[in-house]
């Protein structure tokens, strides 16, 4: 089988098509034909080296969502069966031709619906769930999305109005996607760049991180909330949180799947419903062979995307 990995951090251009024997599944594990996988930021930042701890042990595969069909099961595996399409979560592992992928993260691919659609949809879908459950809009309050265009953020977007939110920010690298975002039924697009993002909102939901954090974390009125989900880290001004009655609260998609399992069900049959009827577009910005992988990650780093970057082995 091919994969993609890296032997040294860098850029795009470190990765490299490998021949490899298939992988095993072990206990709680699937082995999936990949159909579709996912090309996400804190892939790219950990083939940078810039994940928790200073980036992945070496060599190493980026990894974060597949969807496929299962060829193998693990011995304990009970809920699947040879022949299914899945979507999961892999969080590594992923750029390649067979996966494995934990059968507690994997949900089944409705009839009719593709792969890439699968990808495009479930995780980013599934973060701007979280992150809107975790901040817990009223219906009467004001969000600001940072990385709106983004896979998760551009979905963040459409849930947000979805759910009542009455104003809804969009702030992005570049005004070039306003047209886009505002398609999408955001209210105001603002550019990071911008000296003021308007008004102060309610919540902030905070995709990006790093050198942004401090502006995000401003751009909250008194008593707001701020949900953190990014792999960009950043620095926290203590004084702000204690000046304005703010807060900040971490969330990532392993420990919420795993803990709040019900509630991953629920958001992922609510994600199909909400697509199945039109009410929720998960855009596809390309689709790229496994083969130029570096070219997808480029795609990223230049933040030109506008939804989804998919590989198709």
């Amino acid at each position: 089988m091919r994969r993609v990995r890296f032997h040294s951090y860098g850029g795009p251009d470190v990765l490299r098509v490998e021949e490899a024997e298939p992988p095993v599944p072990g206990p709680g594990e699937l082995l999936v034909r990949t159909e579709a996988i996912g090309v996400t930021l804190p892939c790219v930042r950990r083939v940078r080296g810039d994940g928790k701890g200073g980036g992945d042990p070496l060599p190493s595969m980026p990894g974060g969502e597949i969807a496929g069909e299962i060829v193998a099961l693990g011995p304990d595996v009970t809920d699947f069966t040879v022949g299914d399409r899945v979507t999961s979560l892999t969080f590594k592992g992923s750029y390649t031709e067979l996966a494995l992928a934990p059968a507690t993260l994997a949900r089944r691919i409705p009839d009719g619906a593709s792969a890439v659609q699968a990808v495009a949809l479930v995780r980013g879908g599934q973060v701007a769930l979280a992150a809107l459950s975790t901040a817990a809009p009223s219906g009467t309050e004001s969000v600001l999305i940072t990385g709106a265009a983004s896979a998760t953020g551009h979905l963040a977007v459409q849930l947000a109005k979805l759910q009542g939110v009455p104003r809804v920010v969009a702030a992005v690298s570049s005004a070039a996607k306003a047209e886009f975002l505002y398609g999408l039924g955001a209210d105001e697009v603002v550019t990071y760049d911008q000296d003021s993002w308007g008004e102060p909102v309610d919540i902030v939901l905070d995709g990006v991180g790093g050198e942004l954090l401090p502006r995000a974390l401003a751009a909250l009125a008194e008593g707001g909330r701020l949900i953190f989900f990014n792999s960009g880290g950043g620095t926290v001004p203590a004084y702000e949180l204690l000046a304005g009655s703010k807060t900040v609260t971490g969330l990532t998609m392993r420990r919420f799947a795993t803990v709040h399992r019900e509630r991953y069900e629920r958001h992922h049959a609510q994600l199909w419903e909400l697509a199945g009827s039109g009410r929720l577009h998960a855009a596809v910005h390309a689709e790229l062979p496994l083969a130029d992988a570096a070219k997808a990650h480029a795609i990223i780093e230049a933040r030109a995307n506008l939804g989804k970057v998919v590989l198709r082995p």
